[in-house]
């Protein structure tokens, strides 16, 4: 084979890899925006839309994949993993706020760091959640999401590997945890004046209750 033949197979190999990572990069956007707008739907209690919307995420990154498989430099550049995460954060997002059975990785068919890296960020969806529940006084579910929000951030912080094999978890972890903690301070806060409230309540009643005594003693 002389250096022409060899040039030219080089180069049709990297015309079908580019062709590829267009094609990839097409569909990975668009499963983000698939999955942003599935978050928004859940947030807002559209569960019909949520299905549709995380329906077609796994149509296009299933089809991404595919197309990439042949090409591993491609496949594991970064825009492939960084749509698997927005995949997991959503459907991990919702299927905790419809109280649904947790998926594993093997169930959202993607890859670990992305799978941890969407959990993670997945805590700041649920944030909002909280404060949707504190603003509607519905303090007992809060609570129970806060509990969920504290198990994935004492999974993340387990997970104390290299950045190389984690995708850069460690600053996700690190952003969940400060989510976790203003969530933790705003129901607590929201607590202490719900059981202010309860008990100038019952201070309250306690006093019309006596005056109304007062009254009638006065009376007689």
């Amino acid at each position: 084979m002389n250096l022409q033949q060899i040039s030219g197979r080089i180069g049709q190999r990297f015309e079908e890899m580019d062709r590829a990572r267009d094609q990839g990069l097409f569909h990975a956007r668009k499963v983000i925006k698939n999955c942003s707008l599935a978050i928004r739907a859940v947030h807002r209690g559209e569960s019909t839309e949520v299905d549709q919307f995380l329906l077609e995420a796994r149509t296009l990154l299933s089809l991404a994949c595919d197309q990439l498989r042949a090409y591993p430099d491609v496949y594991f550049s970064g825009f492939l993993q960084d749509a698997e995460k927005e995949y997991a954060e959503a459907q991990i997002t919702y299927r905790i706020v419809t109280g649904k059975q947790f998926p594993s990785p093997e169930d959202l068919g993607v890859d670990f760091a992305p799978y941890l890296n969407g959990l993670a960020e997945a805590v700041g969806e649920l944030r909002r959640q909280v404060l949707d529940l504190l603003r509607r006084g519905d303090l007992e579910r809060a609570e129970n999401l806060l509990s969920v929000m504290d198990d994935i951030y004492y999974v993340l912080i387990s997970m104390d590997f290299p950045d190389a094999i984690t995708r850069g978890l460690r600053r996700s972890t690190d952003i969940a945890r400060g989510c976790l903690e203003k969530t933790r301070g705003d129901l607590t806060h929201h607590s202490a004046g719900h059981n202010l409230e309860r008990e100038l309540s019952s201070i309250r009643s306690r006093l019309s209750v006596e005056a109304d005594q007062l009254l009638q003693a006065a009376l007689r």
